[in-house]
C-alpha cells in the first residue's frame, strides 16, 4: 500500500516535469512564430496548449484523490499542496506562450515586432525557455541552490523588459501606436512567463525545507 502511495506522489512530479517541458518548448516555438511571422507554427503552439490544460486537470484530480484517501502529513502534504500550486504556474505559462503565438497570428502576414527590437525579443524568448528548463530540472533534482539561483538568473529578463520601455519612449520610435502596444504586451508575456518559472523553483524550496524561499538562508552564500 505504501509503495503504491509513493508511486502516486512520484507521478505528481512526473506530471509537473512534463508540463514544464511542454511550456518551455511552447515559448520557444512561439518566439520563432512571432519573429518569423510563421502562421502554421503559431497555430501549432495555440492548439497544443490544450495538452497542458489536460495535464493540469489530471494532476488536480490525482492530488485531490491523494488528500482524500491518504490524508498526507509533513513533507508528503507539502508535496501535494506545492504540486497543485506549481501546476497552476505552469498552466499559466502555457497560456502566455499561446498569447505570444496569437499575436503572431493576429499580425500575419506582417511582423508584430519591428527589426530594431528583434534581437531583444529573441533574447527574451530564449531566456524564458532556458529558465523553464532550469525549473524542470529543479523539480527533478530538488536542488535548493539551483532553485534559488533561478531568481538571480531572472534579473536579465527584468533588464530586457526595461529596455523595451526605454526603446518605446525614445523620440526615434517610428512604428506607431499599434506596434507599440504589441511590443508592450509581448514584453509583458515574457516577463510574466519568467516570473512563473521562478515561482515554480521557489515552491521547490518550500517543498524541501518547509520554509518560503524569501525566508530561507542557505548554509553557504550563493556565488554572484
Amino acid at each position: 500500500m505504501r509503495e503504491a502511495y509513493h508511486e502516486e506522489l512520484a507521478a505528481l512530479g512526473a506530471c509537473l516535469r512534463e508540463m514544464a517541458h511542454l511550456v518551455g518548448s511552447a515559448i520557444g516555438r512561439a518566439t520563432t512564430a512571432l519573429l518569423d511571422a510563421d502562421l502554421p507554427l503559431a497555430e501549432s503552439v495555440i492548439s497544443a496548449d490544450s495538452k497542458v490544460d489536460d495535464l493540469q486537470r489530471d494532476l488536480e484530480d490525482r492530488a485531490i484523490a491523494l488528500l482524500a484517501r491518504q490524508q498526507p502529513v509533513a513533507t508528503e502534504l507539502r508535496t501535494v499542496v506545492t504540486s497543485l500550486r506549481m501546476s497552476a504556474d505552469l498552466e499559466r505559462c502555457g497560456d502566455l506562450a499561446a498569447h505570444v503565438a496569437k499575436l503572431a497570428r493576429l499580425r500575419h502576414p506582417d511582423h508584430a515586432v519591428p527589426d530594431d527590437l528583434h534581437r531583444t525579443i529573441l533574447e527574451m524568448g530564449q531566456l524564458a525557455q532556458r529558465l523553464m528548463a532550469q525549473a524542470a530540472e529543479v523539480i527533478l533534482t530538488q536542488d535548493i541552490d539551483a532553485a534559488l539561483q533561478l531568481e538571480r538568473d531572472d534579473d536579465r529578463m527584468d533588464e530586457l523588459h526595461r529596455m523595451i520601455f526605454q526603446h518605446l519612449m525614445d523620440d526615434r520610435w517610428k512604428h506607431g501606436v499599434e506596434t507599440a502596444v504589441d511590443v508592450t504586451l509581448v514584453g509583458r508575456y515574457y516577463e510574466r512567463f519568467a516570473d512563473h518559472a521562478v515561482a515554480v523553483a521557489q515552491r521547490v524550496v518550500y517543498l524541501v525545507t518547509g520554509e518560503h524561499a524569501g525566508d530561507y538562508i542557505p548554509d553557504t552564500p550563493l556565488s554572484p
